[in-house]
């Protein structure tokens, strides 16, 4: 792992993001899970440790500076991705990760389990029957859907503040258009990855 660490230590720096040396034993432990527990549960395609430094971990903490406080629901999280790293990195803010698929959750909760993480409720269900309460501060979406499906489904999650952060690729024009919003794009530059990455942050959308 020791070329793990050094690409993870240089990302962070680049990033830039400090979060001692306690963080980013974490981190590296997290990608330990995704590694030993991807050859049963096919958490993620990416193989490569190395190459998850950069396409998972620190593509999730790119967003950092973008996160509101105090209650954070990650939709559709997958191997626990962006939360998890989010949730080592930012110890005071609550973070309710969701998917629906048992696998992954029950991954997540081991991962949850085994980090330590106080600061991590681990939820199975489908994001339109989620129940908030109280209501998120932020909720994010990666790689989940496109913009209209996002803002149905998860409108009903946000307090009167909230903002909703949607992780996309190149920024999503079409997808942009077929939505009544207002939304800002933010670019985001990830370290190690040369394609194109943006956040999409918008303000309560109400259903109806």
């Amino acid at each position: 792992m020791d070329a793990c660490r050094k690409k993870l230590q240089q990302g962070l720096i680049d990033l830039p993001l400090d979060i001692g040396e306690s963080g980013l034993e974490d981190l590296l432990s997290f990608i330990n899970l995704i590694v030993k527990w991807n050859k049963a549960y096919n958490l993620t395609a990416v193989r490569d440790p190395e190459e998850m430094v950069s396409l998972h971990i620190l593509d999730s903490l790119s967003i950092l500076p973008h996160i509101k406080l105090p209650r954070v629901a990650d939709i559709g999280t997958g191997a626990g991705l962006p939360g998890i790293p989010l949730a080592i990195c930012m110890p005071d803010c609550h973070f309710v990760l969701v998917d629906s698929n048992s696998k992954k959750t029950r991954f997540v909760k081991q991962a949850v389990l085994e980090l330590k993480l106080k600061n991590v409720e681990v939820v199975h269900s489908r994001v339109e029957l989620l129940k908030a309460e109280p209501l998120f501060s932020t909720v994010i979406t990666r790689a989940f859907a496109e913009m209209a499906v996002i803002l149905k489904l998860t409108g009903h999650l946000l307090d009167e503040e909230g903002w909703l952060l949607a992780m996309k690729g190149q920024q999503p024009n079409q997808e942009l258009e077929e939505i009544e919003a207002d939304y800002s794009v933010i670019p985001l530059t990830v370290p190690g990855i040369d394609a194109e990455r943006c956040l999409i942050q918008l303000k309560r959308h109400k259903n109806g």
